[in-house]
């Protein structure tokens, strides 16, 4: 039995990443805000931004499966209104720090201190970040900031688990196709079409999952705070 848990699963990335484990053969918990989840075996309401919420998470899958073999900290939020960085609030930037930055961080401790105790061990956490960790983006900079964190929270569990033999690894989607980016696709079909990106065309969701599958399916077992670029090859610096 092989058990996965992905947050932020109803829908987009999330799904697409919930829905591959389960046609490899993994047991798939999502997770997600939303009461209810049509069309899934198992579902466990979760805010993320919540410790209360995040222990209960942690607490009913183990009772139930008593381990877990991928964790996929995938969920995050956007900032509500896109604001220049003279302008932004103080309580949109608490609410990307809390659910983007605290949030995975506690989830990755969380999990963590239960897969060490798992015999063996060797289980795998996925951060699901974005190129906006190093790319700035002057109209939702705390989006910027926020996952810029999570590369470091990707990078110290990475350093502390490596002698428990379990991998840490972060993954940063470019341009996907999602509700996230609906509002902004035109603007970003232009850019691509201009020539923003090596691969000129738009993400899907599908395309992170790959980057999923290929840490899940055991590919990069010699590897460790690895940074996947499901980007299309923005991330390459040309001329």
């Amino acid at each position: 039995m092989k058990v996965a848990v992905v947050t932020g699963s109803a829908r987009g990335i999330g799904n697409a990443i919930a829905k591959a484990l389960e046609n490899t053969g993994y047991i798939c918990v999502y997770t997600d805000l939303t009461p209810h989840m049509e069309g899934v075996d198992h579902y466990i309401k979760c805010d993320i931004s919540s410790d209360t919420d995040r222990k209960a998470l942690v607490e009913q899958v183990y009772e139930k499966f008593g381990r877990v073999d991928i964790l996929v900290n995938n969920a995050g939020v956007a900032p509500t209104v896109r604001m220049d960085i003279l302008d932004t609030t103080s309580e949109s930037f608490l609410r990307l720090m809390n659910i983007n930055l605290e949030g995975t961080f506690f989830m990755c401790q969380l999990f963590a201190n239960r897969m060490i105790k798992q015999m063996p061990p060797y289980s795998k956490i996925i951060n699901i970040s974005s190129v906006s960790s190093y790319a700035t983006s002057v109209m939702r900079g705390e989006y910027c900031i926020s996952k810029a964190g999570v590369s470091m929270v990707t990078k110290l569990f990475a350093h502390r688990l490596a002698e428990y033999g379990i991998g840490v690894h972060e993954i940063q989607p470019g341009i996907i196709l999602t509700d996230m980016t609906a509002s902004v696709k035109e603007k970003y079909k232009k850019l691509i079409d201009e020539g923003l990106t090596p691969i000129g065309r738009f993400g899907t969701p599908e395309d992170v999952a790959q980057c999923v599958l290929a840490i899940s399916g055991g590919h990069l077992d010699f590897t460790t705070g690895q940074v996947l670029h499901a980007d299309g090859g923005f991330h390459l610096r040309r001329f």
